[in-house]
């Protein structure tokens, strides 16, 4: 059995779409559906089983988990940059994130976990995923600090050389629409330009960037989760890693690709930073992908391009009666 939690959500339901692409379907989906609309991403998905986070939480508790588990994929946490809740963060995302290690390493599962480019703060101290950087990383929110203490604790207790813990960047494409404010600029870019015809962007706050001219690692989901299905495919591979293209890419980029995919004409404004986001925003992210030359010779990770991915996420999806991953 596959456990993914957070199976229901962006990165999770995509994944359940590549390991049914493999013909897994022994798959319990561990969720929160509420009065979500996540339930959608799961229609065209097949698994065996689902389970509420809490049962699921619970049961690893009182230890009343039977089956035998071949990997655990713990992908569900609270993904808000502006979540203030601190209490509930290292609640839901740092000490859920340990007991789920804890279960996969007693029933001797491959464990992959979602860590996030969120830990690098202001990059000022660069984007590489060796510990020496990641043990100085000061995150600019309680989201990323949420995964940076679980990064923390795997490397206290020495446990990189057994699991994996992914950082990803920026994540665009299919089934990300349950996440409203939290969507991909991609997808509110694409019914904005549909809606009026132009597309807003952030002015800059910083000398070095023009307005629309920070930049982001942009990385299309479909490259994420073949990234992952390859890692439970190839267990001798651990580590805090990076996922990402490795190529930063301008805003401006991202909205002309929107345009061009649409076949529009660009046409961009630029409008104020809201307050909150001041002090708090990274003008540049880029993921240092050496690992995949030093320690992943055996996985096949090509990353679509930008426009590419653009051009499938919104000609495919987007612009289509039924924009969720198809079936397989």
């Amino acid at each position: 059995m596959y456990i993914v939690t957070g199976g229901a959500g962006f990165i999770g339901s995509a994944l359940l779409w590549r390991l049914n692409k493999a013909d897994i379907t022994d798959i319990l989906v561990v969720d929160n559906l509420g009065t979500t609309e996540k339930w959608k991403n799961l229609v065209n998905r097949r698994y065996s089983a689902y389970m509420h986070r809490t049962a699921f939480l619970d049961a690893l508790e009182h230890k009343t988990f039977s089956g035998a588990v071949e990997a655990v994929i713990h992908l569900g946490a609270c993904s808000s940059t502006t979540e203030k809740d601190a209490d509930f963060l290292m609640a839901n995302n740092t000490a859920y994130s340990i007991a789920v290690c804890r279960f996969a390493l007693e029933h001797g599962a491959r464990f992959v976990n979602a860590s996030s480019a969120a830990t690098y703060g202001n990059g000022s101290l660069g984007f590489s995923d060796q510990p020496d950087t990641i043990r100085r990383l000061k995150p600019l929110n309680m989201y990323g600090y949420s995964k940076q203490l679980f990064d923390l604790w795997l490397l206290d207790n020495k446990l990189t050389d057994s699991v994996v813990s992914l950082k990803f960047f920026n994540v665009y494409g299919p089934n990300e629409y349950h996440k409203k404010d939290m969507r991909s600029v991609v997808c509110k870019a694409f019914h904005e330009i549909a809606d009026t015809g132009r597309l807003q962007l952030f002015k800059s706050c910083h000398a070095d960037y023009r307005d629309g001219g920070q930049m982001r690692d942009f990385i299309y989901i479909k490259d994420c989760v073949e990234l992952i299905f390859q890692l439970l495919m190839h267990p001798h591979i651990n580590g805090i890693r990076n996922v990402g293209t490795g190529k930063a890419r301008t805003w401006n980029d991202l909205g002309r690709a929107v345009f061009s995919a649409m076949e529009r004409e660009p046409a961009i404004e630029y409008v104020d930073m809201p307050e909150y986001l001041l002090g708090k925003y990274q003008n540049f992210t880029q993921a240092d992908m050496g690992w995949l030359c030093r320690e992943g010779r055996d996985l096949t990770f090509n990353c679509t391009s930008l426009e590419k991915g653009v051009e499938d996420y919104v000609r495919n999806y987007l612009a289509t009666a039924d924009p969720y991953l198809e079936m397989v």
